[in-house]
């Protein structure tokens, strides 16, 4: 199974999770809390993975990386953003040097 197929149907599962019970789906849950709430775990589960890049084991930066991409799909879903948007913006960066993206961004293209 490829990258891009794994975290398509995982935001497919995360999806169908809006309207779950939030006792029984912690998906749900999130959603009932709003975008900020999820935007705010999204931001935990990040500074999480930095500490255990520079500080913990390699399995615990594999763990903490897995929840950044879940709450990731989940903050992108809260925000109707679906994840062909985001693959067609890295396919558009692809072989442009990130220098180019970040000189680019400062004129506003």
């Amino acid at each position: 199974m490829t990258t891009e197929k794994i975290l398509t149907d995982l935001y497919d599962v995360v999806e169908s999770r809006k309207l779950a019970d939030p006792e029984t789906s912690y998906t749900a849950r999130l959603f009932g809390k709003g975008t900020q709430k999820i935007a705010q775990k999204m931001g935990e589960e990040a500074v999480e993975a930095v500490i255990a890049a520079v500080s913990e084991s390699q399995e615990r930066l594999v763990r903490e990386s897995a929840d950044v991409l879940y709450h990731m799909l989940v903050l992108w879903s809260s925000k109707g953003i679906k994840p062909t948007l985001v693959w067609e913006e890295l396919e558009k960066r692809f072989g442009t040097s990130g220098l180019a993206v970040k000189e680019a961004r400062k004129k506003g293209q």
